[in-house]
């Protein structure tokens, strides 16, 4: 019983610390994030990875038609053959993503943040063809949450001094 009041006393004590060393929610008031959320408009290819990379980018700062700012995101994937057989077929596939992104502030028409970001994903080709093309498509949906996640990162750790 008393090792419970001492660890909630010690995250407590963390709890203030860091509210007093400057500590600032992202998404708060003050947050560097704060200027995006619910301000943006994303634009995508119409292709499935466009649909999917846009929805979890909406998903993290919600979506606004009329926002202030327009995020263009274009995607590519290439897929690789990673592990062979001794029969000559291939067993296991590497998707790589790549994203490029361009933050547009509609108000002046400036390009505010531009950048690309690259991962990657792998699936197993071992089981019937339908099993195959299903973990294709699962391993490419996990890219575009990926790469979605990523953009969102670099946009908010460059975010604070963005026009509010």
């Amino acid at each position: 019983m008393l090792w419970h009041r001492r660890r909630a006393i010690f995250g407590l004590i963390g709890l203030f610390a860091g509210s007093a060393c400057g500590f600032t929610p992202v998404y708060g008031p003050d947050g560097p994030a704060f200027a995006l959320q619910g301000n943006l408009r994303v634009s995508a290819p119409d292709r499935r990875d466009g649909f999917l990379i846009s929805q979890r980018l909406e998903d993290r700062f919600g979506r606004n038609d009329a926002g202030r700012y327009v995020l263009s995101v274009t995607t590519e994937i290439r897929r690789q053959g990673l592990a062979t057989s001794v029969e000559g077929t291939t067993n296991r596939f590497r998707l790589t993503g790549f994203v490029t992104y361009t933050l547009r502030d509609t108000e002046t028409d400036k390009v505010v943040r531009e950048g690309r970001e690259t991962n990657f994903t792998g699936f197993s080709a071992t089981g019937s063809t339908v099993a195959t093309l299903a973990a294709e498509r699962d391993a490419a949906a996990r890219l575009m949450v990926i790469l979605a996640d990523q953009v969102v990162d670099r946009l908010i750790l460059t975010a604070s001094d963005l026009p509010g």
